[in-house]
């Protein structure tokens, strides 16, 4: 017979007690050893074998494929969060919770509470995007005071968020939507589940964290490659985190490989010579 999930849960708090109880008076090594012993069956039941993430896939739009997606999209609130992700390299946890009150609106300064590290970082918003979000929240005044200051307030009418900011889960089925309508929906592979309560995804090249790729690689060129600027352009707490995000184009890297191989021949050609 089938156990249903309340029972379950009282049976975990139940255990749960239990080994609390017995804590004090276990030795070091049986704690470590009933730890290794959870650790093993979470790894087995839970730890995903997955298809080699995407390896030299750019995970990244290019600036046309950006051209395309915004153009697709047609709604001023969708527009205006996904050149937050584009433009800033926002996530989009950060870029749904956006409100009035992160604006230094003299100076162009927007705070950002950095999900990953959990810090309150600074940047400056660019010109033409600080225009256009003036823009929208003149048009959009009411929505926004309504939601108590948040810029990508939720549908009243849509019950898919609790609070006033728009559900992330919610704004990632919007970006979905809207690159369903361009030639960029493409997929590479789908994960590869271990357990059978788990169903296969479809991976896709472009998501919305791809708005994040980017805004870094286009900061880091703007830079001539400066990490340590597009480390804190990121707010990454390590370099080899913001490396992840820096692509090469196929253009870029083949350009390269002529350049390089081009001028080693005529280098060599001149000492035969």
């Amino acid at each position: 017979m089938a156990i249903n999930e309340n029972t379950k849960l009282e049976e975990l708090l139940r255990i749960k007690g239990e080994i609390k109880e017995l804590l004090p008076y276990l030795s070091k090594w049986r704690v470590e050893e009933l730890n290794k012993l959870i650790s093993q069956f979470y790894l087995h039941k839970w730890k995903r074998r997955r298809t080699p993430r995407y390896g030299a896939i750019n995970k990244g739009f290019t600036q046309k494929e950006l051209e395309v997606f915004l153009d697709a999209v047609k709604e001023p609130r969708f527009k205006l969060l996904f050149s937050y992700q584009a433009y800033l390299g926002l996530r989009i946890g950060e870029v749904c919770k956006l409100n009035l009150k992160d604006f230094d609106f003299k100076i162009r300064e927007l705070r950002v509470h950095t999900e990953k590290a959990h810090t309150l970082d600074t940047l400056i918003v660019p010109q033409f995007l600080f225009e256009q979000t003036l823009l929208y929240i003149n048009t959009y005044q009411k929505e926004i005071e309504a939601a108590e200051g948040y810029l990508f307030y939720k549908d009243k009418q849509k019950s898919h968020n609790k609070g006033d900011c728009i559900n992330l889960n919610y704004a990632r089925n919007k970006f979905r939507e809207y690159i369903s309508l361009t030639a960029l929906n493409e997929t590479y592979a789908s994960t590869d589940e271990s357990t059978p309560d788990r169903t296969k995804r479809t991976l896709h090249r472009l998501t919305s964290h791809s708005l994040r790729h980017y805004a870094i690689t286009t900061f880091n060129r703007a830079v001539n490659g400066n990490i340590t600027l597009t480390k804190a352009f990121a707010r990454h707490k390590s370099v080899n985190s913001t490396q992840v995000y820096i692509h090469t184009s196929k253009e870029e890297l083949y350009g390269a490989i002529d350049k390089a191989f081009f001028d080693a021949a005529e280098i060599k050609m001149r000492m035969i010579k």
